[in-house]
């Protein structure tokens, strides 16, 4: 295979890093806009609520679909068309006005935008390393998109402070067009030698063997309770913490503090990950989850307990994704990993359209988080028990056939 000599998979983690630095902090500063927009257009927390959770479900589903054409045609196609979008709903998003506007713009244009380019990364990384080095990549990969979300926030809020809510937007939609420019060495990174040794599939053989394969569902299953609790927390924390009496800055902070925390949490289970069992590591994850969030709602808060909640559940925030994506390329190799992870995907967003959307309504139904904090711990023993029963095997497949001469 002739591929420029800059093209190396140095360079394409570290393009990729910036454009999931880019695509995941912008998304994850959202939670500072909500109480801006509704205050001056006099919206329910319920409405960007909704647009967020559709943004989510959107992402989810669409992104099988952009991972697919990414295996087929490369990554910097999809990067690109990718971007384009994000940075146009970014656009809109500013001059929303209504909630059915929001909807298209931060929930339909922006979802479209995530799926071709947060997922589609760490396929196009996972194809270009090796197997005993992909778990560390993707964990270099998760702890950039950490940096992105440490990064953003802090810049948004003084964005929101500085120009308002819909400038900020505008500045942002700027920003992520740097994607484009970014998504130029993913290019070519389809087709490695590390790819070449997979035995090769159809598309419809390589669903046919996902579908049927049990482990592939439970950790799709336990993927969902992780976009519930990220989505949910992301979105409802600034606010829940308003209504506790804290500042702003202190919602922005912790949201700030997650990011900055994930960043060696993100490492360390990609390092992890490449010496130790996937599944029983992600099942040590959701454990700790339940018990940090449980920790976080039997005490006081305070400025000091917000603080210690962040930088706790920060340290195994994105811990799940290198392992998840580890485990989908482990049982069925690199040829459709982007496919693959991005159906994996699903399972994680129809989870985060219900972490944003329910936060929405049970606070608009009881005026309290309360309930939503609860589901989150049960739900988390849950998916600690399903990935630890998953079967996590890779699958052997029979050599094709030599052909006759």
């Amino acid at each position: 295979m002739h591929v420029n000599q800059w093209k190396t998979p140095t360079i394409i983690l570290l393009c990729g890093g910036a454009i999931v630095m880019l695509s995941f902090g912008i998304r994850h500063s959202f939670g500072i806009f909500l109480r801006p927009m509704a205050l001056d257009l006099q919206w329910s927390r319920s409405t960007f609520a909704f647009a967020i959770a559709l943004q989510n479900l959107v992402w989810g589903f669409a992104q099988p679909v952009m991972g697919m054409l990414a295996d087929r045609f490369g990554a910097g196609r999809v990067l690109v068309a990718g971007g384009l979008s994000y940075a146009l709903g970014l656009v809109l998003m500013s001059q929303s006005t209504t909630g059915l506007e929001l909807a298209l713009s931060a929930g339909v244009l922006v979802g479209l935008g995530m799926s071709g380019t947060y997922a589609i990364v760490f396929g196009a990384v996972g194809k270009v390393f090796p197997a005993e080095k992909r778990s560390l990549a993707l964990g270099i990969l998760s702890a950039m998109a950490s940096f992105g979300m440490f990064a953003m926030l802090p810049f948004g809020q003084s964005l929101i402070s500085g120009v308002g809510w819909s400038w900020a937007l505008l500045i942002l939609a700027v920003n992520a067009c740097l994607i484009l420019p970014l998504a130029v060495p993913l290019s070519g990174s389809t087709n490695s030698a590390v790819a070449s040794l997979q035995a090769q599939q159809s598309v419809s053989a390589a669903l046919a063997e996902a579908r049927t394969h049990r482990g592939f569902w439970l950790v799709t299953l336990g993927f969902f309770v992780c976009g519930f609790q990220v989505v949910f927390v992301a979105t409802h924390l600034p606010a829940y913490l308003l209504d506790q009496g804290m500042s702003t800055n202190t919602g922005m902070m912790a949201l700030a503090l997650i990011g900055l925390a994930n960043i060696p949490g993100s490492y360390f289970a990609g390092y992890l990950g490449g010496r130790y069992s996937k599944k029983y590591l992600l099942s040590g994850i959701f454990v700790t989850r339940a018990l940090i969030i449980a920790a976080f709602i039997s005490v006081p808060v305070t400025q000091w307990s917000v603080y210690c909640f962040a930088v706790a559940i920060g340290l195994i925030w994105f811990g799940t994704v290198p392992l998840v994506s580890g485990i989908v390329a482990q049982i069925f190799g690199v040829q459709y990993l982007s496919m693959l992870f991005g159906l994996v995907f699903v399972g994680h967003q129809i989870g985060s359209f219900f972490g944003g959307w329910l936060g929405g309504f049970a606070y608009q139904l009881t005026g309290s988080y309360h309930a939503v904090w609860i589901v989150a711990i049960g739900l988390s023993i849950i998916a600690a028990v399903l990935n630890a029963v998953a079967d996590d095997q890779e699958i052997e497949r029979l050599a094709p056939a030599p052909q006759s001469a």
